[in-house]
């Protein structure tokens, strides 16, 4: 079943809040296979409340993971993300259309910090396997 044209535009609740802790940080370094030496916090971090977000989003719309191929992703910042940052990501659908049976869905997430100043914003597309797919 295709996903809802009625959806663009639509805006969904903000993840929890995130603390980013030196540990959050040196975990995610570790799972590429790196080593955090305290340094910038690398700049696809973001990707974990980016994640959060489109789950989130999934779950609301009852639309299957297993279905989904992750297009592009791209991130546009305002400031570098640094531990003690508290963040939280809302995602929105920036644009939904139909190819050979398929969704291809456009998120943009923003992701800010406690006082709701704007961190960064990530951008994705998502492919939405059709049931003939």
């Amino acid at each position: 079943m295709p996903v809802d044209q009625s959806l663009v535009g639509r805006e969904f609740p903000p993840t929890s809040p995130y603390p980013v802790s030196v540990e959050k940080v040196r975990a995610f370094v570790a799972s590429t296979g790196g080593e955090y030496d305290g340094g910038p916090v690398p700049a696809t971090f973001p990707i974990v409340l980016a994640f959060d977000a489109m789950n989130a989003f999934l779950e609301a719309e009852a639309i299957d993971l297993f279905r989904i191929v992750h297009g592009e992703q791209k991130f546009f910042y305002e400031r570098p993300v640094v531990p003690g940052d508290v963040l939280t990501a809302t995602l929105t659908v920036a644009s939904l259309r139909q190819i050979g049976g398929n969704d291809i869905i456009g998120t943009a997430s923003e992701i800010t910090d406690a006082e709701g100043a704007l961190v960064c914003t990530t951008t994705a597309t998502l492919v939405h396997r059709g049931a003939e797919a």
